[in-house]
């Protein structure tokens, strides 16, 4: 039995080798290619995990587009509709601005007006409208590749922050509940301005499963609830989940109820289950709040204060409700970010363990199909003692190299935290001491430092000028008030006994009573500066109103004053103190305002003030000796208004100086916060220098330690660590630092959080940078997309020409002898010579058996029975060609693998009783139980640390197995099978069209090259897919072998279960570890060569296609065309449409070539 039977026999995966090449439907029972039921244009396969890329794709035509006859089609057989209006015509390359995106858009237009074109043209023959069909299909459906970047990073690590500041926006939900860090987040592009989610739901046979681990978790075996308060412990975390769902059910009622109970509890719960729901918002705020009904606990819900006002007069109706994130399955959000438009696809993967095994599956599908794979972590643990190979740890390294994701290529390291920064630690690491620009940093914070202390003493003293000053104004005023009071009393006759100015004793006393009365004031107005601050100042404006009505300022005078000068420096506590303490120099105005109302004017008023403060004491000693009198009185009143003004004069001069004080404190404090910004972004930068080449080096090393290990174990006698086997040098890991908390306040994105702590430029926060990697890493694929799409369009549109063209003067006996030979179908009667249908229109087919105007051409045979012609003997040839393939691939796979699988098994083998035995004592026995009740997977994996000496037995042979070109040799064999048919077909042809023959077999062989080296693209995906799906098979047949053991592990209850479970699992597996991991190196072979066997499949139906185009392409040599004029005139205008096409697509071409000439020069 050939290996082609085998493989149609063996119930393995078939890998589809690209969507758009399926064969069509039978055409609609119809005269005219325009009014068939068009094939679907299919974009790129969806499934779980990778939604469609909405936008910078080049989208195909819609269903709906396709299904419909366009009315442009129809006018355009009338000539209404000129195809060159579907793309743009250039002159020169020199006009074209190159990007993968546009030359893809303008080439879909170019394929649309080919299209349009070749519909008014007859074809000749069905395989060659089938053929056709198929490619314009094919050229449509081809869009933007998108590439799926997988962000992992431990809790804390900063993740959320970075995304969102990548994005520019708030979108990544974020949440301190425990599950909402566990819940997958995926973030895609789209045009539209509004930012769209989808929250999935677990499925109720999944929440079914998690309950019943849940309801483990919480009751002990005895029946009795665990405490669950500490929500660090498996039954506090259970509790959490259980309690945010059915917040009606109390433990008690939990510990009496089943798992069915529990969900017919709530029925709207269980309608929730297996569904999704949609979420659009106008912008992130608004989505925020839509999401947090969802994503968020009952305590936690998002919104603004306002929002939260409203939310406490509905707390107690809003309490009693579920919480939905403990059942949210995965998140998915479209936005337009600019980082992602041209076609990543980032990716949120768990920062933690967690108990539902339906988000494990969801995160452990996106590692499958991830591009590039994203490790982040605080910047910090990078330069201490924390690295690279620390941080992925060594099954995740493994994993990543059997993946082929272990390089340079494919891993991203990013440094987070950046402004987390303490520049002591890191001057005196990095001794950054004598570094020039750092000295002068820290000279101009000494600087300021310096000047700073300088100002303060000039601001105490004014202050302390100024308070002196006061009081002597204070004592002025009580003495003016009793000369004038003792003026009037004199002037009415009335007696009079003076307190301040009283003779001997009596007139020290009155000072004394004076000199605390002033005490009494100004502790008052320092109480009063106090809840001025904290209150209205009330307090102060009492007492003052106590001591005069007339003279106190008004409440609101007075807060203007002290907020202005609290503006002046709002951070000093100190400067507002003295300057409301200085607010007694208002006082003097309201002192002129009390004079205005004397008998005395302004002025006079002021004169006298100025006398009486000057000579007070003086005027004291003189009244013990004199005699008062009215005119003695006037002096002293005289005296003292004018001591009032010229200390109101001083005071105004002491404030002046103390405001200027204060402005140049504030000037110098912001300028010593600046200069200490720019240190902080000096050694962070620095730090973030350090850290690049740290991380480089260590990445570098691990990957040696893993080659050294496998060198080790496969030549244990020759193994020399000092020779490299490969040039490590070269290997440079993309490594990234950044600061989102800085780059986020810099910009705006969240308001009310502050300045930047560390950083005052955006480029230094290092998310530029990020943002641009996110288009460098599509790049390749874009571009790849845009060369691939380009040579497709210009050899279907080079073979179009040549059929539209004819083949020029050839004898009707050379064209048949041609036909006879290499044709693969027998024409009907009516098509002998090739002619096309009557009608001029593109034939169109009905349905199968019923009568047809154009019949199924019949396959022709030869003398033997054989089918024979170009297509049939190709596909026999091929077939030949892929049954040495699978056995190539199988035969490599056994080479390169089969004698490690068994070694790899051997060692697990020996190491798992131990492996396990570690495992167990290295933990709580709670979480033991809870690693038991959940087969192996809780917060550690033990199914993966026993299959871990296996896998790293076959690590780095599987990664040099699957890196090397698994399909060179089947890519020469079957370009020799078409050379050798075309070869025969020059040879066979007549004199006459020797030279034609040769050019077509030319132009047939870069179609062939070009549509087998998509096939093999295609192909080589699949198997990449192929094995990172059988390279992680171990540790799920590992858990499956010890389903039993776990499960009669956790059947042991009462006193000294503990020790009983783990000594019957150690017995389970010391029993059965030989069959476990022999089963395990077999299951892996026999999945590698189902494989090989599905990857023959995908090729034999991608080959027969091939056959065919070969065929059509090769069918011009000797099919007739129609002579009528109108089909002349019709392949002229097509032949001039086809032309201009191809000079446009060379131009593009010429355009790529010299934007890759200038990148390389840039980069260089």
């Amino acid at each position: 039995m050939s290996l082609k039977e085998n493989r149609g026999n063996r119930n393995v995966l078939y890998i589809k080798p690209e969507p758009e090449e399926a064969r069509i439907a039978p055409l609609a029972q119809s005269r005219s290619w325009q009014a068939e039921q068009k094939p679907v244009v299919k974009p790129e396969p969806v499934d779980a995990t990778r939604p469609p890329a909405d936008a910078p794709a080049v989208k195909p035509e819609s269903v709906a587009a396709q299904r419909q006859p366009l009315k442009k089609d129809a006018s355009l057989s009338e000539g209404a509709l000129d195809p060159r209006s579907l793309y743009k015509v250039y002159g020169s390359a020199d006009e074209i601005q190159y990007a993968p995106e546009d030359a893809l858009k303008e080439g879909m237009g170019m394929v649309k007006a080919l299209k349009a074109s070749i519909k008014k043209v007859d074809l000749g023959s069905k395989m060659r409208a089938d053929v056709w069909q198929e490619e314009l299909k094919s050229l449509l459906g081809q869009g933007t590749p998108t590439t799926m970047i997988a962000v992992c990073g431990a809790t804390g690590a900063g993740k959320s922050s970075t995304l969102n500041a990548i994005l520019d926006d708030n979108i990544v939900p974020t949440s301190g509940m425990r599950a909402c860090t566990a819940v997958v987040t995926e973030i895609g592009y789209h045009k539209k301005k509004t930012i769209d989610g989808d929250v999935s739901f677990l499925t109720e046979k999944e929440w079914r499963e998690e309950l019943s681990v849940l309801l483990d978790d919480l009751i002990d075996e005895d029946g009795n609830l665990k405490r669950s308060t500490d929500l660090r412990t498996d039954a506090g975390v259970a509790w959490s989940k259980v309690h945010a769902v059915y917040p009606s059910i109390s433990q008690e009622q939990l510990a009496r109820m089943s798992v069915d109970q529990i969900i017919s509890r709530d029925q709207k719960i269980a309608k929730l289950l297996g569904t999704t729901k949609h979420i659009s918002a106008p912008d992130s705020k608004t989505f925020g709040k839509e999401i947090s009904k969802y994503i968020d606990s009952k305590d936690q819900k998002r919104g603004d204060k306002k929002d939260k006002k409203k939310d406490k007069e509905k707390k107690k109706d809003k309490d009693d409700g579920p919480a939905y994130w403990p059942l949210i399955r995965q998140v998915r959000v479209w936005c337009n970010a600019k980082a992602l438009s041209t076609g990543a696809i980032l990716v949120d993967l768990p920062g933690v363990a967690d108990a539902n095994a339906a988000r494990n599956n969801i995160a452990k599908e996106y590692m499958k199909k991830c591009d590039c794979v994203w490790i982040l972590a605080p910047i910090t643990r990078a330069v201490d003692d924390k690295t690279a190979r620390d941080l992925m740890g060594d099954a995740f390294k493994m994993q990543l190299l059997m993946d082929g994701n272990y390089d340079a290529n494919s891993i991203t390291f990013i440094a987070s935290k950046c402004d987390d920064i303490s520049c002591s630690e890191v001057i005196r690491a990095l001794n950054l001491d004598d570094d020039p620009e750092l000295e002068a940093i820290e000279e101009e914070i000494d600087q300021s430092k310096t000047e700073t202390e300088e100002w303060k003493a000039k601001k105490a003293e004014a202050e302390a000028a100024a308070h002196d000053v006061n009081e002597q104004l204070k004592q002025s005023r009580d003495i003016l008030q009793e000369h004038q009071e003792h003026l009037k009393a004199l002037e009415a006759g009335e007696s009079f006994e003076p307190k301040l100015t009283a003779k001997a004793g009596k007139a020290k006393k009155a000072m004394d009573e004076a000199s605390a009365k002033s005490d009494s004031d100004s502790g008052s107005d320092s109480e009063s500066e106090k809840d001025d601050e904290e209150e209205d100042n009330e307090p102060e404006n009492k007492k003052r109103k106590s001591k005069s009505s007339n003279t106190q300022r008004p409440a609101k005078k007075l807060r203007a004053s002290v907020d202005s000068d609290s503006m002046m420096d709002v951070d000093d506590d100190d400067d507002f103190e003295v300057e409301d303490d200085l607010t007694f120099s208002d006082d003097d105005e309201d002192m002129e305002k009390q004079d205005k109302d004397s008998s005395d004017s302004d002025s006079d008023s002021d004169s006298d003030s100025e006398k009486g403060s000057e000579n007070g004491d003086v005027d004291m000693d003189d009244v013990d000796n004199e005699e008062v009198t009215p005119e003695i009185l006037k002096t002293k009143i005289e005296e003292v208004k004018q001591a009032i003004k010229d200390g109101r004069v001083q005071l105004s001069v002491f404030r002046q100086q103390r405001k200027d004080a204060v402005d140049m404190l504030a000037t110098l404090k912001k300028k010593q916060n600046d200069a200490q910004r720019r240190k902080n972004a000096f050694c962070s930068l620095k730090r973030s220098e350090f850290s690049r080449d740290v991380l480089k080096a260590d990445f570098r090393t691990g990957l040696k330690d893993l080659d050294d290990a496998e060198q080790e174990q496969k030549n244990p006698d020759t193994f020399d660590p000092s020779v490299n086997i490969r040039d490590y040098d070269a290997i440079d890991l993309p490594v990234f630092t950044c600061s989102a908390r800085d780059y986020v306040r810099i910009k705006g994105q969240v308001k009310g959080d502050g300045d930047p702590t560390c950083f005052t430029k955006v480029d230094d926060t290092g998310v530029p940078a990020l943002q641009e990697w996110c288009h460098q890493l599509t790049i390749s694929s874009r571009s790849r997309a845009a060369r691939n799409f380009l040579t497709h369009l210009n050899t279907f549109a080079k073979n179009v020409r040549v059929f539209l063209q004819g083949v020029g003067e050839v004898t009707e006996a050379d064209r048949l002898a041609m036909k006879d030979q290499w044709e693969s179908y027998a024409p009907d009667e009516e098509d002998r010579f090739g002619i096309a249908s009557s009608d001029g229109a593109w034939p169109e087919y009905e349905d199968y058996g019923q009568e047809k105007l154009y019949t199924m051409p019949q396959t022709k045979v030869g003398p033997d029975g054989e089918p024979i012609g170009v297509a049939p003997r190709l596909r026999k040839e091929f077939d030949a060609v892929i049954d040495k393939c699978v056995e190539e691939l199988q035969e490599r796979f056994k080479e390169g693998l089969e004698e490690k699988c068994q070694i790899g098994a051997a060692n697990a083998a020996s190491a798992a009783v131990e492996t396990s035995d570690q495992f167990a004592a290295s933990m709580h026995w709670a979480t033991y139980r809870a690693t038991l009740r959940r087969h192996g997977m809780w917060r550690q994996d033990l199914n993966v640390d026993l299959s871990n000496p296996f896998t790293r037995q076959i690590a780095s042979s599987w990664s040099r197995v699957f890196e090397s070109d698994l399909f060179a040799s089947f890519e020469q064999a079957t370009m020799d099978v078409i050379k050798q048919l075309i070869a025969d077909v020059e040879a066979s042809a007549a004199p006459g069209l020797k030279d034609r023959a040769k050019g077509q077999g030319e132009l047939c062989l870069e179609e062939a090259r070009g549509a087998l080296r998509k096939t093999l693209d295609v192909v080589s995906e699949a198997m990449n897919t192929q094995q990172k799906e059988i390279s992680r098979c171990l540790a799920p047949h590992v858990q499956g072998q010890l389903v039993d053991g776990y499960d009669r592990a956790m059947e042991e209850r009462g006193r000294g279960s503990v020790a009983r479970q783990k000594a019957v699992f150690h017995d389970h597996i010391d029993s059965l570890k030989d069959e476990i991991f022999t089963g395990a190196a077999d299951l892996i072979m026999d999945r590698l060569a189902g494989a090989a066997t599905a990857v023959g499949d995908a090729l034999d139906d991608a080959l027969s296609d091939l056959a065919m185009k070969i065929e059509v392409s090769i069918a011009v040599l000797w099919e007739g065309v129609r002579d009528d004029p109108e089909q002349v005139k019709t392949r002229a205008e097509v032949v001039e449409i086809v032309t201009e096409i191809l000079q446009q697509v060379e131009l593009w071409k010429a355009a790529e070539g010299m934007s890759r000439a200038m990148a390389t020069y840039t980069n260089a």
